[in-house]
C-alpha cells in the first residue's frame, strides 16, 4: 500500500526582511532608486512590493535579515516541524497580520513562520 506524501508545509515566501539604518535611507534606495512600490509602513518597518508577486520586501530597523515563510497555521506548522525533528526557538506570538514563530530545522537553520489569519497590512490599515 502506497501512502501519499504530505502536503507542503510552506505555502510561499511571505517576506524578505532586510535591516536598514533608517527607514528613510531604506526608502531612498529600494523605493526611490529601485522603484519598489510602498505597501505599508509602521514606526519600525516599511513594506515594499516585489513587482507582481505577493511577497513583500520589508525594510526593518529592529530585525533582519530573515525570510518569512507563509504557512496556513503557525501553530500547526510548529507542531509539524517538531514532529519531523525540528525545534521551536521563539513564539508563537500574535502579530498584526496573524501569528509568527521561529523554528530551527534539524540542521540548525532558523526559519521564521508566518500565517496571515488576520490579513495582510495595507496602506491606511
Amino acid at each position: 500500500m502506497s501512502s501519499e506524501p504530505p502536503q507542503p508545509l510552506f505555502r510561499a515566501v511571505d517576506a524578505v526582511v532586510v535591516r536598514v539604518p533608517s527607514l528613510e535611507e531604506g526608502l531612498a534606495f529600494y523605493h526611490d532608486a529601485l522603484g519598489h512600490e510602498l505597501l505599508w509602513r509602521t514606526e519600525t518597518k516599511v513594506a515594499l512590493g516585489f513587482g507582481d508577486a505577493e511577497t513583500e520586501l520589508v525594510l526593518a530597523l529592529d530585525v533582519g535579515p530573515e525570510t518569512d515563510l507563509l504557512v496556513e497555521s503557525v501553530e500547526d506548522a510548529v507542531a509539524a516541524m517538531a514532529l519531523a525533528g525540528g525545534s521551536l526557538v521563539a513564539g508563537p506570538d500574535d502579530i498584526a497580520v496573524g501569528k509568527v514563530a521561529v523554528v530551527k530545522d534539524p540542521f540548525g537553520n532558523q526559519l521564521t513562520l508566518v500565517d496571515l489569519t488576520k490579513g495582510r497590512l495595507r496602506p491606511g490599515g
